[in-house]
């Protein structure tokens, strides 16, 4: 189907969506609801369920029975991976629906996330395979009398808290894993955009998987979310947000019942540009970089170092790229850049604006709302002459503001680079392999990235380095972040007594 050729457009009336529990939907009933209006339309597009503390208890108690009864930690890895398989099958043949909800309710462009739910259909394939081949170890060291063998078994009940930006793809991002290693989740999408949770949980139950192992709960952060991770019934808790909330999320689990976190926070990424780089190639990136998703975005590539002799050309390359990529409706195929997706981030953007121009930065490009006659949109905003103390040099601002500080030598750009408290991310552009390789294992990030940015498969592991988080997420590595290791000593034959 030529996608380009098909105009979408907002719903007539918003879609009613309940929460999920025990492997069905449950509608509203007398609880109250959240209406969400797109951004990128300004109309009411999904109504939501306030779940309260009762229907959170109920989830998270669903979850522990799916757990206990073994009726997903017993499968073998083939039967999980048969119904993982499933999933991607059926999540391939609802990606344009699934797309669709997603634009609704976050603004980012229809392609960009029809792109990104085909790459979650990936990541369950990907998974179906960890499924099978997760293992643990043995230890023939023993001598003829003993046997060692380490077991990875699941960790349990995972409460997962996902953010707005990605609803999908951070979902997708851990879901396949956390269930490739035999858990049971109740998943808490945020209150903005839940509609793609909510389908997915419809889909894993067409695929087969057991009643209880997936639940979703709708509603706060605060109220919901709090609740979650206070639980005592839950193992594990994930959490994809900022380092202030992150924060909590420890404090939290050392108030109760010590559960093990996973923690993908904040970032500040550097892009370092060198003079040797294919700067067409680089400026596109960086463009790329900070404009993907409108800059809301935790990886986003919102620090530009680059070399001081190419600094002033290149930030003019950048700029007049950006200047070209358009801005527009959502639901418009050739739509680059989207929406903000809520007011309160339109408004935190737009002060970070205000606030490098107060603090001596030079706007060059960018930083104006676009009147499209409906919905909240910015420019990227480029700024020059900044130093590295402003605000917009060091605070996440997550949306398309980038900064651009000029180096010297390489030592000062690792320096640069690494002189903020987050390591989420970084980039790398030079056409000289010392000087990547040398960057790219000086610097301290999580994820790193060669000649371009923002790329990668469900085989490499994310999460970051500092305050921007603990453990992994995707690839081998997430599974085994969802699972407990258990030591077995075994001896064979007679005893030797102790008390003879």
């Amino acid at each position: 189907m030529d996608q380009s050729s098909t105009i979408l457009t907002p719903p007539a009336e918003p879609r009613d969506f309940g929460f999920y529990l025990e492997g069905a939907s449950v509608p509203a009933g007398s609880r109250e609801v959240f209406v969400r209006n797109s951004p990128g339309h300004g109309v009411p597009v999904t109504r939501m369920v306030k779940c309260t503390d009762d229907d959170l208890d109920a989830a998270v108690a669903s979850a522990r029975r799916a757990f206990d009864d073994r009726s997903w930690s017993a499968l073998t890895g083939a039967d999980r991976a048969t119904i993982l398989l499933r999933t991607a099958e059926l999540l391939r043949a609802r990606i344009d629906e699934v797309a669709y909800w997603e634009t609704l309710e976050n603004g980012k462009p229809i392609a960009q996330a029809r792109a990104e739910v085909g790459g979650c259909v990936g990541m369950f394939e990907y998974a179906a395979g960890l499924a099978r081949s997760l293992h643990g170890d043995s230890f023939n060291n023993t001598g003829d009398g003993a046997l060692g063998v380490v077991t990875r078994e699941p960790i349990g009940v995972v409460g997962l808290i996902t953010p707005w930006n990605f609803p999908f793809l951070i979902l997708c991002e851990r879901v396949p894993y956390i269930l490739a290693g035999g858990n049971t989740i109740v998943a808490k999408p945020s209150e903005v955009t839940s509609a793609t949770t909510l389908i997915l949980a419809e889909i894993l139950t067409e695929a087969g998987l057991p009643a209880g192992v997936f639940n979703v709960v709708t509603g706060s952060g605060r109220t919901v979310g709090q609740r979650l991770l206070e639980h005592m019934d839950v193992d594990m808790l994930s959490f994809t947000g900022s380092t202030a909330v992150g924060r909590a999320v420890v404090e939290a689990s050392g108030r109760t019942n010590f559960k093990k976190l996973g923690l993908e926070l904040g970032g500040k990424n550097p892009q370092i540009v060198f003079a040797d780089a294919d700067l067409e190639d680089a400026a596109d990136g960086v463009a790329f970089g900070i404009a993907f998703n409108t800059g809301q975005c935790c990886v986003s590539g919102s620090r530009l170092i680059v070399e001081r002799s190419v600094a002033e050309d290149f930030g003019r390359m950048v700029a007049e790229k950006l200047a070209k990529a358009k801005i527009g409706d959502p639901l418009d195929e050739s739509t680059q850049i989207g929406a903000i997706t809520t007011d309160a981030q339109n408004e935190t953007i737009l002060g970070y604006i205000e606030k490098g121009q107060a603090e001596g930065a030079t706007l060059i490009s960018g930083g104006a709302q676009p009147d499209l006659g409906k919905g909240q949109y910015i420019a990227p905003a480029v700024f020059t002459d900044v130093t590295p103390n402003m605000a917009i040099a060091r605070e996440e601002i997550f949306g398309p503001v980038l900064t651009i500080l000029p180096f010297d030598t390489m030592e000062e750009a690792i320096s640069m680079a690494n002189d903020t408290e987050y390591g989420l991310a970084a980039s790398v552009w030079s056409k000289n392999i010392d000087t990547a390789l040398t960057v790219s294992r000086q610097v301290q990030a999580g994820r790193f990235w060669v000649n371009t940015t923002l790329a990668g498969g469900p085989e490499l592991p994310i999460g970051g380095f500092k305050q921007s988080g603990w453990g992994r997420e995707a690839g081998i590595y997430g599974v085994e972040e969802y699972t407990q290791i258990k030591s077995v000593f075994i001896e064979i034959g007679k005893r030797d007594h102790w008390i003879k």
